[in-house]
């Protein structure tokens, strides 16, 4: 199982390139200078905005020219020491989740991203998805994520001011893995445990309203009342409605 999970994340990342080619970010006129070109998941280790890609590794940004599709350019190189495991793009902001952190870059000069502030937490693994001022993170603990840690976690953080980001709420999870976010709902995966559907009406507090023990979960995108979740065999895809069911539609297998 644990060699399989990472070829599901990557399978995951392939459908973001896909949707590349026909998905619209929820930008509104011009304060989304860079729109996001395509959709991916809170796992994802890399985005493209625009005419321009960006790929965290261990311990950097890399950031690259694609306007020549077949003859990508290397921009710069923003080095952020270790523990760097995702990337998630918003309006015109990349918000980078680390092991010790998020770091939030200001994206305004596509080819030269700006470090604006990062928001510290506790050592452990932590995807981040973003909607309007609030930013949602995830912190698994585990052996290969927090050792000696305790317990697991949802921490809701303001953004209004990302050069000074805060803690506004936090509850505990199972063994939360990915995340996605629509409109006043939060979807966050839990692994072998499970699939939690969440009412973020008051977006600094997310109320559970489902949790699918029988939907294992650990990356989900989520568009048009769709979510295409990384289960334990393959690729899922289920659409949601607004009583919070879910109902599965398709499968891609992994075997």
């Amino acid at each position: 199982m644990k060699k399989l999970i990472p070829l599901l994340f990557l399978g995951l990342a392939a459908i973001g390139l896909m949707l590349i080619l026909n998905a619209c970010n929820d930008s509104s006129g011009d304060s989304n200078v860079n729109p996001q070109t395509g959709t991916g998941g809170s796992l994802a280790r890399f985005a493209i905005t625009g005419n321009t890609l960006y790929i965290v590794s261990k311990q950097s940004l890399d950031v690259y020219d694609i306007r020549d599709g077949g003859n990508p350019a290397k921009s710069v190189t923003k080095n952020l020491g270790v523990g760097i495991e995702t990337i998630f793009p918003y309006q015109q902001n990349l918000f980078i989740g680390a092991m010790d952190g998020m770091y939030i870059f200001n994206n305004h000069t596509p080819a030269n991203p700006v470090l604006l502030s990062k928001y510290t937490h506790v050592l452990s693994c932590d995807p981040v998805v973003v909607q309007g001022r609030y930013a949602y993170v995830t912190l698994r603990a585990g052996v290969n994520c927090r050792p000696g840690g305790s317990f697991s976690s949802l921490d809701v953080v303001d953004i209004g001011d990302p050069t000074q980001p805060a803690m506004v709420g936090t509850q505990r999870m199972d063994s939360p893995y990915g995340l996605g976010v629509s409109g006043n709902k939060l979807f966050v995966c839990e692994g072998e445990k499970g699939f939690r559907v969440m009412d973020i009406t008051d977006p600094k507090t997310p109320v559970q309203k489902r949790y699918f023990q029988n939907v294992p979960s650990y990356d989900v995108i989520v568009r048009e009342n769709r979510l295409i979740i990384t289960g334990q065999k393959g690729l899922f895809q289920y659409r949601y409605d607004d009583s919070d069911t879910i109902r599965f539609l398709s499968q891609i297998p992994v075997l």
